[in-house]
């Protein structure tokens, strides 16, 4: 279930940060994790959701908002297109659940990305359906800001990167 998902997240973040003195060791080992998730979870996603394949950049960041993050967090994120290119965009969460038992970050942990694994996920599902792309967090509301906001930046299709060697 979701929430004893949030719980073990918790406690999962907390025992990183006991184990890794930088936020930044933290922080890539959270993306690792998600990657590793991503990669497993987007078999999951495909059968379960029976989407048709994407023909877009902006198809694929609708699809990750309305049915992946609906599907697995029970949120959908706004998502809005930040290039002229097409090819950038943001997921905009209101609510994120990973951080429902999270008051705030502890100020010696000031530069901690609390949430790295979705980025994490998200680039290892992208990956595995021969996207490449850049994920970070933009905004975070742990670290203050109105919103949390998730950046996607679509690189070039994989096997683009293959028939270029």
């Amino acid at each position: 279930s979701r929430e004893l998902f949030v719980l073990t997240y918790g406690a999962l973040v907390a025992q990183l940060c006991k184990d890794y003195e930088k936020d930044e060791d933290v922080n890539t080992c959270l993306d690792r994790m998600g990657y590793g998730i991503g990669v497993r979870l987007i078999d999951d996603f495909l059968a379960r959701s029976a989407v048709k394949k994407c023909r877009s950049y902006s198809e694929t960041a609708d699809m990750i908002a309305q049915v992946a993050f609906k599907m697995y967090l029970g949120v959908t994120p706004s998502v809005s297109c930040s290039s002229a290119a097409g090819n950038e965009f943001s997921l905009i969460l209101d609510k994120n659940p990973l951080v429902d038992f999270v008051e705030e970050l502890p100020a010696e942990r000031a530069s901690l990305c609390y949430c790295n694994l979705l980025c994490g996920v998200i680039r290892g599902a992208l990956e595995m359906v021969h996207l490449a792309a850049e994920v970070t967090f933009l905004q975070d509301r742990l670290k203050g800001d109105a919103v949390t906001e998730i950046g996607i930046t679509f690189l070039r299709k994989a096997e683009d990167r293959k028939h270029k060697r």
